[in-house]
């Protein structure tokens, strides 16, 4: 637990620039696998419990259709343009209150934060169960969207303040593969309490959203007394350790004593053309790559292979084995096997095959093993490039406004890909498999045009640093 509050940090001395690379030392291994454990660890299985009450509005779309009492029709026999809007409704206040929330976690510390947006998430979630009528779960889903709103960003950028951004590709990984395994354990658990249908009165979809509510608050209670905030005032790290995770860190990345709002960041960082091209990269494969995911049990109910409560357990291999990837392609990233702009691009292009497959082929369980493969494929693509998108932001607001914006735009996967995936296109769903291949081939441009930009900024930096080294040993200094 932090023994000073953030007041303090401002006293403590500034991290130095990297000069010596001492990540690999034995040393420098215990001090990151502490933090790993208590930070990255933490916020992992926080992130599975969490993202169970996005996902978990998919799997009550078709949680006892089969009896006649399922959500839709509790609510007022909702069509289908009216059960996309509760899947999107959600989406709005996310995406307009992520850059802000992000910021916030730097003014009041990521355990005060962090705890605000998990306990208030987990108190709205429960509330969906007595929902009576459409306005009802509209007005819940608005509110739960801006509870959860930072949770994501403010993890990457509170890791920021722990790791440098070359040694952060298996740890993104890992955390959002917790998350997206949460799309298995949602159908696991969506199966189960199928089979709770009028328990205690309830329907079965109430019991989801009540189920899943708790673990958020009791997390939100341990993350404000016992989340580590910053290295400077973490006690179980010794002073050498401390050093050593200071050092580490890049000038360009966030400093825990940095100003939360730097107006010649905010300015720089509009000006850099990085900041359009990544916002693409995000709205493009939100869309094109991801919306499938809002609706998939509806999707693969509609391929006709099984009943509603059997569909809640064949959307588990397609998460299960989408995360194999995202950790394996985190791990060889690292390792330096593979190129992360390289990998993302490929990984786009196998996506966009599956979809025009999926248009040609009729084969059910064909379509749906092709489903499978481009889910996956889109669940590694963000992952693999946030580390680029975290050391393409120089300084701490800069960083902070960063993450924010561009997971905002990432939001647009659930503001437009229920309108996209609506049950009238189905159950072929060409026009919506041709509309995302479409916006996957923006997604390929944009990326390739960011790993340009991105390059020639590393090469203008380099050119910085060695001129002030230069001119460092001219001096004597």
């Amino acid at each position: 637990m932090d023994s000073k509050k953030d007041v303090d940090v401002a006293e403590l001395p500034s991290p130095t620039a990297s000069v010596v690379d001492d990540y690999d030392s034995k040393p420098a291994k215990v001090a990151y696998r502490k933090a790993d454990i208590r930070i990255l660890l933490f916020y992992s299985v926080v992130y599975l419990f969490m993202r169970i009450n996005v996902s978990n509005i998919t799997n009550t779309a078709i949680i006892n259709i089969d009896e006649g009492d399922g959500i839709k029709k509790q609510l007022g026999n909702l069509t289908s343009s009216q059960w996309a809007w509760v899947i999107s409704v959600f989406y709005f206040p996310y995406m307009f209150a992520e850059p802000a929330s992000t910021v916030l976690l730097k003014h009041f510390s990521p355990s005060v934060w962090m705890s605000r947006i998990m306990i208030s998430w987990g108190v709205i979630s429960m509330c969906q169960a007595a929902t009576q009528n459409y306005a009802g779960i509209i007005a819940t889903r608005f509110f739960l969207g801006l509870a959860e709103a930072g949770y994501y960003p403010g993890v990457l950028l509170h890791l920021a303040f722990w790791f440098p951004a070359k040694s952060t590709a298996l740890r993104i990984a890992f955390f959002y593969a917790c998350g997206q395994f949460s799309g298995t354990i949602s159908g696991l658990l969506a199966f189960a309490i199928s089979f709770m249908n009028g328990a205690g009165g309830l329907s079965g979809w109430r019991w989801l959203t009540l189920i899943a509510g708790i673990p958020a608050i009791l997390f939100g209670c341990y993350a404000f007394f016992l989340l580590p905030n910053y290295p400077e005032t973490s006690k179980w790290l010794t002073d050498g350790e401390r050093k050593i995770i200071l050092d580490n860190l890049p000038k360009t990345q966030p400093s825990s004593k940095a100003k939360t709002w730097d107006f010649a960041q905010v300015k720089a960082l509009f000006k850099n053309p990085t900041t359009i091209t990544f916002t693409l990269i995000w709205i493009c494969h939100a869309i094109g790559g991801w919306g499938v995911s809002t609706v998939l049990p509806t999707v693969i109910l509609e391929l006709g292979l099984t009943g509603s409560a059997i569909t809640q357990l064949l959307t588990m291999p397609t998460y299960g084995f989408g995360c194999f990837c995202l950790v394996f392609f985190g791990w060889a990233i690292q390792r330096k096997i593979f190129q992360p702009w390289i990998t993302a691009m490929c990984l786009e292009v196998i996506t966009c095959i599956c979809y025009i497959l999926l248009i040609v082929v009729k084969n059910s369980i064909a379509k749906y093993c092709l489903l499978s493969i481009a889910i996956s494929c889109s669940i590694c693509i963000y992952p693999i490039l946030w580390p680029e998108r975290i050391r393409a932001a120089h300084g701490t607001t800069t960083a902070g406004l960063a993450i924010g914006l561009t997971n905002a735009s990432a939001q647009f996967s659930g503001l437009v890909g229920p309108q996209v995936f609506q049950s009238r296109f189905g159950p072929t769903y060409k026009v919506s498999y041709s509309v995302s291949i479409g916006l996957l081939a923006g997604a390929i441009v944009s990326i390739a045009a960011s790993w340009y930009l991105v390059r020639k900024q590393d090469r203008r930096d380099a050119a910085k640093e060695e001129n002030v080294y230069g001119q460092a040993e001219q001096s004597g200094v």
